[in-house]
C-alpha cells in the first residue's frame, strides 16, 4: 500500500490486544448516564438521501445533507431530498456540519437544507466544497452567505464544547473522501463513510487505516460502517484495475468511442482521458453535470490533461479513430446526452455502425430497465457496446465482504451501526460481524427517523423523529404529496375520463378520454347521455353544483367498469354558464 495508511490487516481474527496506550484523541468525562443520540433522517434501509444527526446534551452537529432519485412508480418526481422538521425544531442547537465527500447522495440536497438551518461552520475537504459550491451558484446563491471551512482529510476539528472529529482518508470513487473517528464524551465513535479498501488508487492516495487501529487499540464505543457491498464475497476491484481495461478496450477500438460514467467518479474521467491521449483521441465532453465536474475538478487541480477538452463542433471533421467523447447518461436517463443519441434525437451527435460505447459504471437500483432500454438501441444503431459485468470496465466504490471485515477487526467496537444500504445490506452485515470471532456486543440495524441511544453501557432505540422524503418537482418543493403519485400512476395505468357539465338554459356535456381503451362513439355516447339525463334532471331541481357532479360520477363509474372492467379516473367538470 502506499501513503502514509497501514498495511493491510488479516480479516481471520482478532489481532491480539496489546496493553493500551494512552490517547492520543481528546479525553472528557461525561455526566454519570449521560448519552449520545444519533439520528439518521436519511441514508439507511435505502440507497441515498444521506444525512445524520449527532447530539450530545444541548449541542447537534449534522453529517452531510443529501438526496436520492425517483423510482420507476414516482412520475413526474425530479428528486427525493430528506424531511429535516426535526433539525429546523432543533437549529438552535447545532453547532457545525461535516460534508464526507462530494456524492450527490450526499451533498445533493444541502441547497434545499441549507436555507432553513442557521449558517454554522460547513467543513468540507477542497473537492468536496468546490463542488458544494458550483451546485449552491446554480441556485443562484451568494457564497459569502456561508461559512465555509476548507479541511483536509486527515484534520481535527473542534466542533462545539462537546465533539472533536478526527477525519481520516478512505479510498471512494471520488477524491477527498473521509471517514471520521467523533470523540464525545461518553466514547469513541467511528464512521467510516462510503469507503473501499483500494491498495492500488489512482492517484496513490490510500485509506488511512491508522487512524481505525488507533482508535480500535484505545477504544472504539461505536462503529458506524458502510453495508452497501455486504452481500458480496471477496475484495472489490481497484479502480486501477478499470484503467487498464478501459486502456485495453480504446486501444483496441477502430472508430469513435463514447464513454459514459457517473459525472462525480474524477479518477475514472482520468483513466479515460489518459487512455484518449495514449491512443491518439481527441476528448470532448458532452452533457450539463459532465461539463460542470469536468470545470471543478479541472480548477480545483484534480483532473489533468496534456492537450485541452474539445466540443462536438471541432471533432465532427476528424477522422473516426481520433475521437472520443465522455458524455453523461450512464444511468439511462432519457434527457441525457447518451440517450438522445441512442434515439436519433440529439441536435450535434448521432450513433453509427463501427462506435464504439463503453458503460463505465452500473445501474442505479431502479434503473435498470431504462439502461437495458439504451444498450438496446445502441446495438440497434450498430454500435458495439461494452458493460459491466461483461467487461471489467467498471468497479464499485465500496467494500465488500473482506474489506468490512478489515474495518471490524481494526475498530473493535463494543456496538455496532450497519449504515448506507438497503435493509439487506445491513442485515447481511451485521450478520457478517456476529460471525467475527470478536464480535461487538450488541448490533442495531437503523431505520430513517430512529432516536439511536449510546451510553457507554448499551445502544438502543429510543423513539422517532418525523422522516421521510420530499418531492422535488420542477420548482415545487413538498407540493407533490403521496395522493398526488397514486393519482398520477391511477391516470397513467387507466386512463381518465373527462366529462364537462354546462349549467344553463341550453345545458351541454362533453366527453373526453385519454389514454383510455378505444371506446368508439357508442361507449362515449352513452357515456355523454348518462351526463346529459344527470344534469338536466339537477337542473329541474335546482340542485347544487356539486351534488350535479355526483350524481354524474357514480353511475358513469359504474357503468365503465361493467362494460370495459377498467377503472379509468373520471373527472366531471360542472360549470355554470
Amino acid at each position: 500500500m502506499n501513503g502514509n495508511s497501514t498495511p493491510p490487516f488479516s480479516s481471520r481474527g482478532p489481532r491480539r490486544r496489546q496493553q493500551r496506550p494512552k490517547p492520543t484523541g481528546p479525553v472528557t468525562i461525561g455526566k454519570p448516564n449521560s448519552a449520545v443520540e444519533i439520528i439518521f433522517l436519511g441514508g439507511v434501509g435505502e440507497i441515498g438521501k444521506n444525512i445524520a444527526a449527532f447530539r450530545y446534551e444541548n449541542e447537534i452537529f449534522i453529517v452531510d445533507g443529501g438526496l436520492a432519485f425517483p423510482d420507476e412508480h414516482m412520475l413526474g418526481v425530479d428528486l427525493l431530498i430528506p424531511r429535516i422538521d426535526y433539525l429546523v425544531e432543533h437549529k438552535d442547537l447545532i453547532k457545525g456540519w461535516v460534508i464526507t465527500h462530494g456524492h450527490e447522495d450526499h451533498i445533493g440536497a444541502l441547497a434545499y437544507l441549507f436555507p432553513q438551518l442557521p449558517k454554522v461552520p460547513i467543513y468540507g475537504a477542497k473537492l468536496t466544497l468546490g463542488l458544494v459550491k458550483g451546485k449552491l451558484e446554480e441556485f443562484g446563491y451568494n457564497m459569502g452567505e456561508f461559512n465555509f471551512r476548507e479541511v483536509s482529510t486527515d484534520e481535527r476539528i473542534k466542533i462545539g464544547q462537546h465533539f472533536t472529529v478526527d477525519l481520516f482518508r478512505m479510498t471512494h470513487s471520488i477524491p477527498d473522501n473521509s471517514g471520521m473517528v467523533i470523540h464525545t464524551p461518553i466514547g469513541r465513535i467511528v464512521h467510516t463513510g462510503d469507503f473501499k479498501l483500494d491498495e492500488n488508487p489512482i492517484d496513490g492516495k490510500t485509506s488511512h487505516l491508522a487512524k481505525i487501529a488507533e482508535a480500535g487499540e484505545q477504544g472504539v464505543l461505536l462503529l458506524i460502517a458502510d453495508s452497501t457491498n455486504a452481500e458480496r464475497p471477496g475484495r472489490t476491484i481497484s479502480e486501477s484495475e478499470v484503467a487498464l481495461e478501459l486502456d485495453k478496450v480504446i486501444g483496441q477500438a477502430k472508430g469513435r468511442v463514447f464513454v459514459t460514467t457517473f459525472a462525480s467518479h474524477i479518477h475514472r474521467i482520468q483513466s479515460v482521458v489518459h487512455a484518449a491521449e495514449k491512443y491518439g483521441r481527441r476528448v470532448a465532453v458532452e452533457g450539463r453535470s459532465m461539463l460542470k465536474f469536468a470545470r471543478i475538478a479541472i480548477e480545483l487541480g484534480y483532473l489533468s490533461y496534456k492537450d485541452r477538452l474539445y466540443t462536438l463542433d471541432e471533432l465532427k471533421d476528424l477522422p473516426d479513430e481520433q475521437v472520443l467523447i465522455l458524455t453523461t447518461g450512464s444511468q439511462g436517463q432519457p434527457e441525457a446526452a447518451l440517450a438522445r443519441m441512442a434515439s436519433g434525437v440529439h441536435s450535434k451527435m448521432s450513433i453509427q455502425p463501427g462506435d464504439t460505447v463503453i458503460l463505465s459504471s452500473s445501474p442505479i437500483p431502479g434503473n435498470e430497465e431504462a439502461v437495458n432500454t439504451v444498450i438496446n438501441k445502441l446495438y440497434k444503431l450498430g454500435a458495439r457496446v461494452l458493460h459491466p459485468p461483461v467487461y471489467r470496465v467498471h468497479a464499485s466504490g465500496h467494500g465488500s465482504q473482506e474489506e468490512l471485515k478489515t474495518i471490524l477487526n481494526l475498530a473493535q467496537p463494543k456496538f455496532f451501526l450497519p449504515w448506507h444500504g438497503e435493509v439487506r445490506h445491513q442485515t447481511n452485515f451485521k450478520w457478517l460481524a456476529e460471525g467475527m470471532p470478536n464480535p461487538p456486543q450488541k448490533t442495531v440495524i437503523p431505520e430513517n427517523g430512529d432516536v439511536i441511544k449510546l451510553t457507554r453501557e448499551d445502544l438502543v432505540k429510543e423513539g422517532q423523529v418525523p422522516h421521510g422524503a420530499l418531492y422535488v418537482d420542477g420548482l415545487g418543493v413538498g407540493d407533490i404529496t403521496d395522493e398526488i403519485l397514486e393519482d398520477r400512476n391511477h391516470m397513467a395505468a387507466e386512463g381518465v375520463v373527462i366529462i364537462t357539465a354546462l349549467v344553463s338554459r341550453e345545458p351541454l356535456v362533453e366527453v373526453i378520454s385519454k389514454g383510455f381503451v378505444k371506446a368508439g362513439e357508442r361507449l362515449l355516447g352513452e357515456v355523454r347521455k348518462m351526463a346529459m339525463d344527470s344534469l338536466y334532471k339537477g337542473v329541474r331541481e335546482k340542485k347544487r353544483l356539486e351534488d350535479i357532479r355526483d350524481d354524474i360520477y357514480y353511475p358513469v363509474k359504474k357503468f365503465i367498469a361493467k362494460n370495459t372492467g377498467r377503472n379509468p379516473v373520471i373527472m366531471p367538470i360542472v360549470i355554470e354558464g
